[in-house]
């Protein structure tokens, strides 16, 4: 399974920003990575460098590849809306990153693991594709294994209240993808006109 798993601190220090979670050390050493990273001024990035890395960035953040993330804009091209606004709809609706936000797991790699070793169903059916594409209304929640598993539950740490688009019930530890997102519901700082921009060449 390709994915990213080498050092998250190195990827926030190329983006000067948390972008994988733990920003704990980016504080401490926000120079670029590298033997020389301390020496090298980072330097004014150009149009075409500034648009990748935006792309980088939202990759990085979700957790997806470049086929997927291309075939992601794709798709948001194809559906009515502003493209780049759609393209942060979807890839809030994936599975895994839905898991993470409604607070079954604490980040997006271990909701990641959990989809994919079926632990988690949608409409009570057994999911083990992270990149499922939720719909307005499908309900997520754990098999009944899971739920009496408490060593994987007691990670759950709730929904943050700010994503009205999610409803968790901690009781049943079950929730609903209730609709997609605004844009500005979403607190990730990323400039999606930029990717359009850059997709658009």
């Amino acid at each position: 399974m390709a994915r990213y798993t080498g050092p998250k601190t190195k990827i926030s220090r190329i983006f000067g920003e948390p972008i994988l979670g733990n920003g704990k050390y980016l504080g401490k050493n926000s120079n670029p990575p590298g033997q020389h990273g301390a020496q090298r001024k980072r330097k004014q990035l150009g149009e075409y460098a500034l648009q990748l890395r935006e792309k980088q960035k939202a990759k990085y953040t979700y957790g997806v590849l470049e086929k997927q993330f291309r075939n992601l804009f794709e798709e948001a091209n194809r559906r009515k809306g502003v493209t780049g606004e759609v393209l942060i709809k979807l890839l809030e609706a994936r599975l895994d990153n839905t898991v993470f936000r409604m607070g079954i797991a604490p980040s997006r790699p271990a909701a990641r693991q959990l989809v994919a070793h079926k632990h988690v169903t949608v409409n009570g059916v057994v999911v083990n594709v992270p990149s499922y594409q939720l719909k307005p209304g499908d309900t997520i929640g754990l098999k009944d294994k899971t739920a009496g598993n408490t060593s994987l539950t007691s990670n759950i740490r709730g929904k943050n209240p700010k994503f009205s688009w999610l409803d968790w019930n901690e009781k049943d530890l079950k929730g609903t993808f209730i609709a997609y997102p605004e844009r500005e519901s979403v607190p990730e700082n990323i400039k999606e006109q930029l990717i359009v921009e850059l997709y658009s060449k």
